[in-house]
């Protein structure tokens, strides 16, 4: 969890960064920004609100060795002499510029911000912010003039929509620090640049980590692997989907030899979903736990993502969240499906 009660920003620089393969300007400021009160507020919300709730997090990375993603350099310069901020920004923004090369990429502003006194997991720290405003919107300026009043359009930066951004927390820095990630513009191949290209992230595997891999795998396997290898009905893997949920909400820590014996069972289905696992994570170049503390806040997003819903024909559905016991799957002589729903109340 991110906190910025106490947050002061020391210093701001800004930069222009255009598309290079467009062959646009890198515009260079010469100076530090100047702000005055109202400024700094305003420039502080369109950084910082959308990481409050920010629970995922990366690391800065590098295959062969951390000290060659150019990031992680810049900003270790910054974190060791915060005066040296404009000049490591300078280099920032030309290591942009060199990866901003895919032909739907736009140019924009690029700001790098000292802050002060962030609240990363209870830690106090301070951060580096790197942020990018892509997108402009068209305001209407109403003023009044002799015995009227005139409108005039002016483009401008909506301070409710950040573009891109990240935060960098000086906090275990031999581990590549611990960064928060923003891209609010790009979902296709060329999203890349700006995380995998300029910032050089990886997911940080800590319990958030942990905790959304491993029921996004369990939902895979419930629902893609498992009806190729066992007779299993919809209403079968809706109750797996179930038991795998409700152990992780009636479980603070996760145990992996727990977890399968309990809620897979059958030595069989056991068997097959630990070579799906060792596959998963080789396929998908993840590494998930074997043990881990359970993240409340990933549990609860991943798990309305899993769909206990029996679609029938086009206009019937079953909900199942409990109690598989009181349904039965079976075909009438004529060889039309059906189920049978047992209850004791309705309301």
């Amino acid at each position: 969890m991110i906190q910025f009660y106490n947050l002061s920003m020391i210093n701001c620089a800004i930069h222009c960064v255009g598309n290079k393969n467009k062959e646009d300007e890198i515009i260079i400021s010469k100076k530090l920004l100047s702000l005055n009160n109202e400024s700094n507020l305003n420039l502080k919300n369109y950084f910082l609100k959308p990481f409050v709730q920010k629970e995922e997090y990366y690391r800065l990375f590098h295959e062969k060795d951390k000290n060659l993603n150019e990031v992680y350099n810049y900003v270790s310069g910054i974190f060791d002499n915060p005066n040296s901020l404009y000049d490591e920004s300078v280099f920032l923004a030309k290591h942009l510029y060199e990866n901003s090369v895919h032909p739907k990429i736009k140019g924009g502003e690029f700001y790098v911000v000292y802050f002060k006194d962030c609240i990363i997991n209870e830690e106090t720290v301070d951060a580096v912010g790197l942020f990018k405003s892509e997108n402009k919107d068209t305001f209407l300026k109403v003023y009044h003039s002799g015995d009227g009043f005139e409108i005039e359009s002016q483009e401008g930066i909506n301070i409710n929509k950040l573009d891109k951004g990240c935060l960098i927390f000086n906090t275990e820095r031999e581990d590549g620090y611990v960064v928060a990630v923003v891209d609010n513009t790009n979902k296709g191949a060329e999203a890349k640049y700006w995380t995998d290209d300029f910032l050089g992230v990886r997911p940080r595997q800590d319990e958030f980590y942990n905790t959304r891999n491993l029921l996004t795998l369990c939902k895979d396997f419930v629902t893609k692997e498992m009806p190729n290898e066992f007779d299993m009905s919809k209403a079968d893997q809706a109750e797996l989907l179930n038991n795998s949920v409700k152990f992780f909400k009636e479980n603070d820590s996760f145990d992996m030899e727990e977890f399968t014996n309990e809620v897979m069972a059958q030595p069989e289905i056991i068997e097959s979903f630990n070579r799906y696992k060792d596959d998963y994570q080789q396929d998908r170049d993840i590494d998930i736990a074997d043990n881990f503390t359970i993240s409340n806040s990933a549990l609860k997003k991943q798990a309305s993502a899993f769909k206990r819903v029996i679609n029938l024909d086009q206009n019937i559905q079953i909900v199942i969240k409990g109690n598989r016991s009181q349904i039965e799957q079976g075909e009438d002589e004529n060889g039309r499906k059906f189920y049978k729903i047992f209850y004791s109340e309705e309301s």
